[in-house]
């Protein structure tokens, strides 16, 4: 009785990690589906993020698709800037920063938008493809 009781904690660790992954294995398919629209999308555990045109829609990964979904137009976009714990940050770093790495759009009239990213080579391929989309200088 004594191994069993020992061997429980495990069990339970086993079943928790099966479910965690079944739940991102989920919202991944969920996300191929809705990607399917855009001409350019990226998905991580932050933020699902999709690109047609001069528009761009974002929201958070849930297993019935993106939910509390955002749309920008990029063209009321004035600045844009790649952030690190909500400060401007060059896009020529090489070593991933410490921090939340983000995207950073200044609409104008006090309007922000902001997209989080959890890797910084996407953030930065984003960033690169944003900027020259926009054709405006980018904040750093």
């Amino acid at each position: 009785m004594e191994r069993g009781l020992l061997w429980l904690p495990l069990l339970t660790l086993f079943i928790w990690l099966a479910w965690a992954g079944w739940n991102e294995y989920q919202k991944l398919e969920s996300y191929k589906i809705w990607a399917q629209q855009f001409e350019r999308a990226k998905y991580d555990i932050y933020a699902a993020l999709g690109q047609t045109d001069n528009t761009l829609t974002w929201g958070t990964p849930t297993r019935q698709g993106p939910t509390d979904l955002k749309t920008l137009s990029l063209n009321e976009v004035g600045q844009l800037a790649l952030t690190v714990n909500e400060q401007p940050t060059s896009a020529a770093l090489s070593a991933p920063p410490k921090g939340r790495i983000c995207l950073h759009f200044d609409l104008g009239a006090d309007r922000t938008a902001t997209i989080p990213f959890t890797d910084w080579a996407i953030a930065k391929s984003w960033y690169a493809f944003l900027a020259a989309r926009l054709g405006i200088e980018p904040l750093i």
